[in-house]
């Protein structure tokens, strides 16, 4: 299907992960594929795949990527929900923070819990 299409690089891993990504691409109805990616100039990296679609497939990309991204996050209990309405905002606003999940002010621009620097 994108034989002749103009497609666009959208992003490099390793062949394991560039297959399953093809394959939940392809089960969401979006034509995506795979292709040879950049060497690595040590030589001691795994071999890499760089997966492209057409432009205008970009936003459902996105939001597959997310999706999957979100569930593996679920998956190692890692996952902070965030947006309006989330119950991990303090009374005040704060956002939490994206390492510890901490809702508090930032003390001289870090987490005041785990310290990760943040502005």
């Amino acid at each position: 299907m994108l034989e002749d299409a103009e497609v666009v690089p959208v992003l490099q891993t390793t062949v394991p992960a560039g297959k399953e990504i093809l394959a939940a691409c392809l089960d969401a109805d979006i034509p995506v594929l795979l292709g040879g990616g950049p060497g690595c100039a040590s030589g001691g990296c795994a071999p890499r795949v760089m997966l492209y679609a057409q432009e205008t497939d970009l936003p459902r990309l996105k939001k597959l990527l997310e999706s999957r991204w979100r569930a593996l996050l679920e998956q190692e209990g890692t996952h902070v929900p965030t947006g309006p309405g989330a119950s991990n905002e303090d009374p005040e606003g704060e956002p939490p923070c994206p390492a510890c999940g901490t809702a508090a002010p930032l003390v001289e621009g870090a987490c005041s819990d785990c310290g990760l620097q943040l502005e």
